[in-house]
């Protein structure tokens, strides 16, 4: 049966991280668990606000998270994370997913949405400020 979910382009820009499920990451019907897709997404999220930060965040808060259409096993998954907010010791980010589907590697389809909140964080895991300067 072919798939008839909308395709488009991938961004024009290098994704985050880019990975392939694989079936223990998918429930009895085929669909990868979203569990597995968050936890995907707070990794990429967290490069971008490690780089700002200049070193080690926690995850404070998942802000929105949206999945638009189900990953499958095989499906080739890009995170294309960016930084939208830095404050005095957090960092927001913007997460996009998309999946592009063995037999069509060059479209892809967007399947999730989400908007974390990182603090930058102490040896002490204690917050403190982000610095000012890139």
């Amino acid at each position: 049966m072919a798939d008839e979910r909308p395709t488009s382009a991938l961004p024009a820009k290098d994704p985050t991280i880019r990975v392939i499920p694989m079936p223990a990451d998918a429930n009895h019907t085929g669909d990868i668990f979203g569990g597995w897709i968050m936890a995907q997404v707070d990794l990429a999220g967290a490069v971008p606000a490690m780089r700002v930060a200049k070193g080690r965040v926690a995850t404070v808060a998942v802000n929105s998270f949206v999945f638009k259409q189900p990953v499958f096993v095989g499906d080739i998954v890009s995170f294309y994370a960016e930084v939208v907010r830095v404050g005095r010791t957090s960092i927001t980010v913007s997460v996009e997913v998309y999946a592009q589907h063995r037999a069509a590697a060059d479209a892809g389809v967007r399947v999730t949405e989400a908007v974390l909140t990182y603090v930058a964080v102490d040896a002490d895991r204690r917050p403190r400020v982000v610095s000012s300067t890139e």
